[in-house]
């Protein structure tokens, strides 16, 4: 099975947001190549919102390029075999955090956004931080910081606003 199909299926599995969730199964039934950074007319991509429920908090990357708080996440690339894998990975890669592990059930929530490559697709999944957690930041990162659920507003655009409730309902 490739990339493509795992979300095609994935998409079809997922019972929210029909409307979002239609606009991007036609996006990949008109683009082959829809899953790919390549794909001009945008492309799915995957993130993953990092969380740790015992201490109340989730951590955030201030994104290198966008120069926001949001999720971990980024462009699918050919070593995902899967949705939840790419989301997995770049919530690994991007917080320094090993052993991270995705809530049951797959993706918490969709978004889709325009960027300076094109626009986005995120199928967004949440992942739990292991005990003892220590995050590392990346070179996609200015800076990476843990925030109490109650502060992520203030710091955050609705879209991560949003994943957090649904993650947090999700619990």
């Amino acid at each position: 099975m490739t990339l493509h199909d795992d979300a095609v299926l994935v998409l079809k599995s997922y019972e929210g947001q029909t409307e979002l969730r239609q606009a991007y199964l036609d996006h990949l039934a008109a683009h082959p190549d829809g899953i790919w950074k390549a794909c001009g007319d945008g492309h799915i991509t995957a993130s993953a919102l990092v969380i740790d429920p015992e201490q109340g908090r989730v951590l955030l990357t201030l994104h290198k390029k966008l120069r926001m708080w949001l999720q971990m996440g980024g462009h699918c690339e050919p070593v995902d075999e899967t949705l939840a894998a790419a989301a997995l990975r770049e919530g690994t890669e991007e917080s320094g955090i090993t052993g991270l592990r995705l809530l049951p059930g797959g993706p918490v929530r969709l978004d889709r956004h325009q960027t300076p490559c094109a626009w986005h697709l995120d199928v967004q999944y949440a992942a739990l931080a292991p005990a003892g957690a220590v995050e590392a930041i990346s070179n996609e990162s200015l800076d990476l910081r843990w925030f109490a659920y109650d502060e992520v507003a203030a710091v955050a655009d609705e879209s991560v606003v949003r994943l957090l409730e649904a993650t947090r309902a999700g619990l």
